[in-house]
């Protein structure tokens, strides 16, 4: 630390020129970091996070560009590899050597933005999200206005090192700025900046160059798909308080599909065949999973047989007694006529049920009454 140092934090207090300020301070630690004083160095890190904790990062005129986004509490299984790049990039922020710029790229869904989200809740950072929509504008030369300015707001946040940009589906500039590529060079080490991209293979290689670590979001196995899929499965039947599981089952339905999708849409597809089955019927959830993964109903037995679901299985996916199963897979024709008559049954009763007015019901006792009555006047 050098004369200058003092005097300058002496003067920005003076002029209560807190940006100044605070530069100043990390600039002082991070020579008390060159010269091997790392504790010191650390020391005055911790107390500059510390003593800005409680400051808000902008004002309601400084939320041109920016959006404000809120910490995820939910649960997120990522595969190991990801959830690995995850924890170093939390530790590299925590650290503050300034790696400060990531890339996360991958397809829609697979968890890009969400994992954002929980690296800001872990870190007790807030989280900003650039609105490019204010950014890009079709007069000639006021993109890259606006990208100066975007970058010069950034740089002067009140507390930085609080912070968290997200610049996300990134690639929707088109083409690169050479104002976004300073932007990025220019940028301060206490301001962390992820951006997330659908779209790598066009992505600007000058543009990939500016950031310190790129994760691949593309790196799921089927098997990394059915754990997460259970995950969110158990989550849901907890959330609403269903007893009914049957993982075993569950795990084979999704074995028939050999494309899983996206774990977005994963969660999509199970909260809906969760929130609609029939709570009181044991395991009806499975009815409405199996219809979406496989593409049609339970309902064909000797193809559950095939796909191999055991009797008390097919039982639950069908709604049909095991000794009705048994007696139907074992070709007892009178049982397999009763079961197609009851399908028919349920599906008239349904539609039924759906396009037409119940049937009054007949009153036995007043038919008699009638009929006696008409004997005696005769």
């Amino acid at each position: 630390m050098k004369k200058k140092n003092v005097i300058n934090l002496i003067r920005y207090y003076a002029e209560k020129n807190d940006p100044a300020f605070r530069e100043e301070a990390y600039e002082i630690a991070r020579d008390f970091d060159a010269s091997g004083d790392f504790q010191l160095s650390e020391y005055i890190m911790a107390l500059m996070s510390s003593a800005n904790a409680f400051v808000p990062q902008m004002h309601e005129d400084q939320m041109t560009f920016f959006r404000k986004i809120a910490p995820s509490h939910d649960s997120l299984p990522l595969p190991t590899p990801i959830e690995k790049d995850v924890i170093g990039i939390i530790n590299a922020i925590q650290r503050n050597m300034g790696i400060n710029k990531f890339l996360f790229q991958g397809a829609p869904g697979t968890g890009k933005t969400e994992s954002v989200r929980q690296i800001a809740r872990i870190l007790e950072r807030d989280l900003f999200c650039v609105n490019f929509d204010t950014i890009i504008d079709s007069k000639l030369g006021q993109t890259q206005k606006n990208i100066v300015t975007l970058f010069d707001k950034i740089n002067h946040f009140t507390c930085p090192e609080n912070t968290i940009v997200l610049f996300e589906k990134m690639d929707i500039m088109g083409q690169v700025q050479p104002a976004m590529l300073k932007g990025l060079d220019n940028l301060k080490e206490q301001i962390t900046i992820i951006a997330t991209t659908n779209h790598f293979k066009h992505f600007d290689k000058a543009l990939s160059h500016r950031f310190d670590l790129i994760v691949d979001f593309n790196r799921y196995t089927q098997e990394d798909l059915q754990e997460i899929a259970e995950s969110i499965l158990n989550n849901f039947l907890d959330d609403l308080k269903i007893a009914g599981r049957n993982p075993r089952l569950f795990r084979k339905i999704l074995g028939l599909n050999k494309k899983l999708p996206s774990p977005a849409d994963l969660r999509k597809i199970i909260k809906a065949d969760v929130t609609f089955s029939e709570a009181t019927i044991e395991c009806d959830y499975l009815k409405n999973i199996y219809k979406s993964f496989v593409g049609s109903a339970p309902d064909d037995l000797h193809k559950l047989q095939t796909q191999g679901f055991t009797v008390r299985e097919i039982e639950i996916l069908s709604g049909i007694s095991k000794s009705q199963v048994s007696r139907i897979l074992n070709g007892d024709g009178q049982t397999k006529n009763a079961f197609k008559e009851h399908q028919k049954c349920h599906s008239l009763n349904a539609t039924n049920l759906l396009f037409h007015k119940p049937k009054k019901k007949i009153n036995l006792a007043e038919v008699y009454r009638k009929a006696e009555e008409e004997i005696v006047w005769r």
